[in-house]
């Protein structure tokens, strides 16, 4: 007998945040942070985990490739939902409770590039903790056990906006996140993700001595946010930087065409991409360059050709949720599909 749940979960970007670690062993944060869950339709990781009788052994693959399940954050994420549903569990009859004593595979995937300071981790382990809690039918919150992976990984247990509390104990039992309000508490609220073109990079790195234009790019971003802002005469864009150089723009919904338009004409693909700009975009990208000009003046510098690789358009969006039967990653025989 096999049992197979396959869940997805969101990326989270901070605009609080937690400053380093209180405590690297528990993953204790030096303050408390708060995020903005990011839409699933664009960003999200994807894992299915299968239980079986069957299995030989635990087994992990990632993005296609196997990895160690041995990682010492995988385990004790594994342990920990673990040993929570096992304290759950009074009847011994209970499927569930029978799950646990089987091993388990696990594929994951992300729809988005990793190691580029868009929180991969963290989404990606908070699928596999929420996947493992419909696996075991486990109750209550388990971002603590989700910081046991990536400590902003319990932030995207929760969809909307979150807060990751400190907490006080010294075993961290209180350090979890919770949501302060949903996704739809500020429908106007657009996000901008500007990825730095990977071609470029590698041009800069293949110098002598190397030079990083990813931090010239992503200070030239910054200016150009003072730059509107200024001409604006308010705070109409807001940005934010994670674990990499891509920004993270905040803004509302009636002044994203004519961001755009600047972003297009300061940093503009090398050839005119259609998915230069990739979301919900039908309705934006109509007119985008004849209804949205403004004074150059304010912006004091050339364009930078082929610096972005693509824009990300998106919302905040829910929580992990449960999918169909029918999207999992794992085949019959406990096997990637993609390997099948």
């Amino acid at each position: 007998m096999t049992h197979c749940i396959t869940c997805s979960a969101p990326v989270n970007i901070a605009v609080i945040k937690y400053w380093g670690k209180s405590d690297e062993a528990l993953l204790l944060p030096a303050n408390s942070s708060v995020s903005v869950t990011l839409h699933q339709d664009q960003l999200q990781a994807q894992t299915t985990v299968a239980a079986s009788h069957h299995f030989e052994k635990d087994r992990i693959w990632l993005n296609g490739q196997e990895q160690c399940i041995n990682n010492p954050r995988i385990q004790n994420v594994i342990r920990e939902i673990k040993r929570r549903a096992r304290k759950q569990k009074t009847d011994s009859r209970d499927i569930a409770a029978e799950r646990l004593n089987w091993k388990i595979h696990i594929c994951s995937k992300n729809n988005f590039p990793t190691a580029a300071g868009l929180a991969s981790s963290a989404a990606g382990y908070a699928c596999l903790v929420y996947a493992l809690k419909c696996l075991y039918k486990l109750e209550g919150d388990v971002s603590a056990i989700a910081r046991c992976g990536s400590g902003s990984a319990c932030r995207s247990v929760h969809g909307g906006f979150v807060v990751w509390d400190k907490g006080q104990r010294l075993d961290g039992s209180d350090s979890m996140a919770r949501q302060i309000q949903p996704h739809t508490h500020w429908p106007d609220l657009r996000v901008l993700i500007l990825v730095d073109s990977n071609q470029m990079h590698a041009c800069c790195l293949d110098t002598y001595p190397p030079i990083s234009y990813l931090t010239d790019v992503s200070r030239r971003i910054i200016h150009l946010v003072h730059c509107f802002n200024k001409h604006r005469q308010e705070t109409t864009v807001a940005y934010t930087f994670d674990a990499g150089p891509n920004a993270c723009l905040f803004l509302l919904k009636k002044d994203v065409k004519k961001f755009l338009h600047l972003v297009k004409r300061f940093f503009p693909p090398k050839t005119e991409e259609q998915d230069f700009i990739r979301g919900n975009t039908k309705q934006l990208m109509e007119n985008l360059s004849n209804d949205c000009e403004e004074d150059l003046s304010y912006f004091p510098f050339d364009p930078m050709e082929d610096s972005l690789r693509y824009i990300i358009y998106t919302t905040p969006g829910p929580g992990p949720q449960e999918l169909p039967s029918d999207q999992s990653l794992l085949g019959e025989d406990g096997l990637p599909k993609s390997l099948s």
